[in-house]
């Protein structure tokens, strides 16, 4: 008798025990393991609504304006002659073919800012210019006029003729916030590529009124930004988030010789003075 209360207190005991272990296990176990994650899927759809953003429409509105602009000009170079005799030649004396006449291909960008197709670009894109050809996004090709150039403050004013051209608004360059986001569109290689698409980049307003001292050049209250300003840029468009123009890209800086450096452009208040001046 003595054994079996022995073993029916152990017992009890080890049922106590056992339900102590449930209630803590309960108690510091979290309710549910294994969680359900379906609520936080998301389609395909989902992903490509979140992409379209303030920079993607502001490129939209813009890059149907942003041009490719391809010039030729005319150099002339002087004819060397090598007579085996000390550098000296007979053509030195009596060079009666006169200098060597050579046709060159430059490229850069322009944007479209008037439906009657006038056009703002810098002035070293078409400087010395016989021949101007006008490259659209949608692949129409124009020949341009040239009306008007600034070369100290790098600027011109071209034409084009056609029916329903894109135009990009202008916007109010002393409106710009320093840190606001900026965005370059270039579109140097329409006419080579047949893909006239602009490029894009984007970055941020670095500084404003920056000036410039290249010794024969100067510029001067420059907008800074670090958005890339690639090879063949120049002339395009520098555009604020509302697809505003508030800048013409112009030069950058860099120590590569790439894209990489300080991005200047011309603040479009000051291009608006001189294109309406011509």
């Amino acid at each position: 008798m003595k054994g079996s209360h022995v073993l029916a207190l152990g017992l009890i005991i080890l049922i106590l025990n056992a339900g102590i272990s449930l209630v803590l296990i309960n108690k510091f176990t979290p309710k549910q393991v294994v969680k359900d994650y379906s609520s936080f899927s998301a389609s395909l759809d989902d992903f490509d609504g979140s992409r379209h953003n303030a920079i993607t429409r502001a490129v939209a509105e813009v890059e149907p304006a942003v041009v490719s602009v391809n010039v030729i000009k005319t150099q002339y170079v002087r004819r060397s002659h090598s007579s085996g005799f000390g550098g000296f030649s007979f053509f030195d004396f009596f060079d009666f073919f006169g200098p060597v006449q050579r046709q060159v291909q430059s490229l850069g960008s322009g944007v479209i800012y008037d439906p009657s197709g006038l056009i703002i670009t810098n002035s070293h894109v078409v400087e010395g210019a016989t021949e101007i050809k006008v490259v659209l996004p949608d692949n129409r090709e124009f020949d341009a006029q040239l009306l008007g150039i600034d070369a100290e403050n790098d600027i011109a004013k071209l034409r084009i003729k056609g029916n329903n051209l894109p135009h990009a608004r202008l916007g109010d360059s002393d409106e710009i916030l320093v840190g606001e986001w900026s965005i370059a569109l270039g579109n140097p290689y329409g006419y080579v590529m047949n893909d006239a698409k602009p490029t894009v980049s984007v970055g941020v307003i670095s500084a404003l009124g920056r000036n410039l001292d290249f010794g024969r050049e100067q510029r001067y209250n420059m907008i800074q930004t670090d958005a890339a300003i690639n090879q063949g840029n120049s002339g395009g468009a520098l555009v604020n988030i509302h697809g505003e123009v508030i800048g013409i890209n112009n030069l950058i800086i860099s120590e590569s010789g790439g894209n990489i450096g300080l991005g200047f452009a011309i603040p479009i208040n000051s291009v608006k003075e001189i294109v309406d001046a011509f």
